[in-house]
This record gives structure tokens, C-alpha cells and sequence, in this order.
């Protein structure tokens, strides 16, 4: 039995080479998403019930800036600083499914969404890998993106994101919250310097015990501000500590 094969050169026309351009899905777009919208409030009530402190918009909207400016002051493109504040809003939306591995099943939910907005993948990875690496326990730098998330998201301390002051005889992790009245971020390109900057009302609670809440947080923020080729510093009450 006699088998033809046929070669033939195949001609491609001027749309066959045309590269669709990229749908470019913006901060405010997905700030404004119905779902993003139900899973930012109700990540937020759920972690409320047992007894954590904010992680709603408010948090979510800080995070998202700071870490866009952070990326903005090392000189970083306006995708990236785009893709870092997406990243910084959607971080916390794995508490809507259990606190443990938040940064995990968050990134899977946040995946699937930024897909349903037609979100080129290579642009949603990005964000994935830097919302699934967040967390001091289970996280690690990997990106840019992740590293300035890190570094936006432990230095939201502040005193607006306690629930109720009810809670600051028995709860530590609240009382040092609430006595900080002002957290700052700030880039010293030339120094190659990231610090926070805190203002602690010493009468609430004591320096010490900020760190006791949150060594493990300075320390990653350590270790993504090294990733970033800077040096992180912790200033409390105009003293440098870090």
C-alpha cells in the first residue's frame, strides 16, 4: 500500500501575525467588582466574629498604596505599580474561607476572578504569586510585587483597625495596635534605606511589646526590603530600633 504525503508551505495572512493587544485591568476596576466588593466585607465580618482586627477596604486600600508607592519611588514601570496595588487590595481575601493559609486560597480566588476580567495570565501570576507569599508564616519574597506587598502590609498598624476598645485589657495584639497613632513608609533611594516609622503611645503599651506582636513581621519585612537590594529600618518614637 502506497501512503502520499503532502507538504504543502502555508501562507499566513497580516492578521494571522497581529498579537491581540493586552486587556489592561486596572485598580479600580477591581475595586469596584461585585464580587471582589462581597468577598472584601465578608472576609472581613468573618475574621471580626473570631476576633481579629480590621482587614476590610480600609486595609485593603492602604496596603494597595503603599505598596504602589513604594515600587513607584525605586523607579518601577506603571504596569508593575499597577499590578502591586491589585496585589495590595486583594490580599486578604482568604479569610473568607478559614485564616489558616489565607494567602494561599486567596490567591486561588483572586486567580480566578482577575481570569473572569480577562486578565492576561502572565499579568495574574504576578499578582497570585505575590498574594500567595504575603504571609509571615507560610511566605517568602519571590517578586517585586510580593516584596512591596510584604513590606505595605505589615506596616498597616494603626489604632483605626482595633474594633473596640473593650478589647485592649485582654487582648495584646489589639492593645499594641490601638497605641499606635501614626505608621509611615518611606524610600531613601540614595541610602538604599526602606523604614517604618512609628508613633507609639507608650501608656498603652510599651515598645517591647510591639515587637513581642510582631518580630516575625519585621523580619520578613527584612528579608523583601534585601529582595528589593535595600536595608529595613524600624524608627519608634524618633528612635531608630531596626
Amino acid at each position: 500500500m502506497e501512503i502520499l504525503m503532502e507538504t504543502r508551505e502555508e501562507t499566513l495572512s497580516v492578521s494571522d501575525t497581529i498579537v491581540p493587544e493586552k486587556t489592561q485591568i486596572t485598580f479600580l476596576q477591581v475595586q469596584n467588582h461585585p464580587r471582589v466588593k462581597i468577598l472584601m466585607d465578608k472576609a472581613n465580618e468573618f475574621l471580626g466574629v473570631i476576633g481579629y482586627t480590621e482587614h476590610g477596604p480600609r486595609h485593603g486600600k492602604i496596603v494597595s498604596k503603599m505598596a504602589r508607592e513604594l515600587l513607584r519611588a525605586l523607579g518601577d514601570d506603571e504596569r508593575t505599580l499597577e499590578l502591586a496595588a491589585i496585589a495590595g487590595y486583594l490580599h486578604d481575601v482568604g479569610n473568607v474561607i478559614n485564616r489558616d493559609h489565607h494567602a494561599q486560597t486567596g490567591a486561588i480566588l483572586a486567580g480566578q476572578i482577575l481570569e473572569e476580567m480577562g486578565m492576561p495570565f502572565d499579568d495574574a501570576v504576578e499578582i497570585i504569586a505575590a498574594i500567595g507569599n504575603h504571609h509571615e508564616e507560610d511566605g517568602l519574597p519571590v517578586s517585586r510585587i510580593s516584596a512591596a506587598l510584604i513590606i505595605a502590609d505589615k506596616a498597616d498598624v494603626h489604632r483605626s483597625r482595633v474594633r473596640t476598645i473593650n478589647s485592649l485589657r485582654t487582648d495584646l495584639h489589639d492593645r499594641v495596635n490601638y497605641a499606635v497613632t501614626r505608621s509611615k513608609i518611606t524610600v531613601d533611594a540614595e541610602k538604599n534605606h526602606i523604614t517604618l516609622s512609628l508613633d507609639v503611645d507608650t501608656r498603652i503599651a510599651s515598645v517591647m511589646e510591639y515587637f513581642e506582636i510582631f518580630l516575625s513581621r519585621m523580619l520578613i519585612s527584612k528579608k523583601a526590603s534585601n529582595f528589593l537590594k535595600m536595608e529595613f529600618h524600624v524608627d519608634t518614637n524618633g528612635n531608630h530600633l531596626l
